[in-house]
């Protein structure tokens, strides 16, 4: 005796056919047989501006970033201009130890001129290594935020015990508040993984050292 098959039975047969399918083609974790095995998870890389972003795996994410790392103007211009922010930094700790009240405000200075120096060194080492100029043309007092007038500057100079004190956090406070910027600018415009570094540097240590000196004003 011949039974028929229901339109509905075929249809439940050719479900199963494809879950059965489907399951071989995953490993024992239920994934795809292939996923994870050319460079684990996908990356979305932001897209320049007015392009969209696009989905990377992490292995073509990596690359582009090694192979795309070129100094791009705002690299260059925030080595230069970093060198000269620090070296007024420098130039205002010099005076701490022979006119501060505060051991506190003395050996805060001996950090930021033990840091900054080194700095320096680097960012003049960094444009050597890529043709740029360590020692470039002084730049405009206005294009880099937090630098101190000279008319602040020479009170500084002349201040003594607390009043140096007080003037020589305000000052340094408003100074780092400007790398702290100039750092973040370059992060969002610049191209090269080295300048990217140190401006991380700058923001993680001087944003620790503008706590500090808030809470000794």
């Amino acid at each position: 005796m011949l039974f028929r098959r229901s339109p509905r039975a075929s249809l439940v047969t050719a479900a199963l056919v494809a879950v059965v399918l489907t399951l071989g083609a995953c490993d024992d974790s239920g994934a795809p047989a292939d996923s994870g095995r050319t460079g684990g998870p996908s990356v979305i890389a932001p897209g320049k501006p007015g392009e969209a972003a696009e989905t990377l795996s992490a292995d073509d994410a990596a690359k582009r970033r090694t192979e795309d790392d070129s100094p791009n103007s705002a690299d260059f211009a925030y080595a230069r201009m970093m060198i000269e922010h620090h070296t007024q930094a420098l130039e205002m700790t010099r005076l701490a130890p022979g006119q501060a009240g505060s051991g506190r405000v003395k050996a805060l200075a001996a950090r930021i001129a033990a840091s900054q120096g080194p700095e320096i060194s680097t960012m003049k080492g960094w444009l050597d290594a890529h043709d740029g100029d360590g020692h470039a043309t002084r730049h405009q007092h206005a294009a880099m935020p937090g630098m101190a007038t000279e008319a602040q500057l020479k009170a500084l100079r002349v201040a003594r015990g607390k009043v140096f004190d007080r003037l020589f956090l305000k000052l340094m406070i408003t100074h780092h508040d400007g790398a702290v910027s100039m750092a973040t600018d370059v992060k969002a415009r610049g191209n090269n993984i080295q300048i990217e570094e140190m401006a991380d540097d700058v923001m993680a240590q001087q944003t620790s050292e503008i706590s500090r000196m808030r809470a000794m004003s």
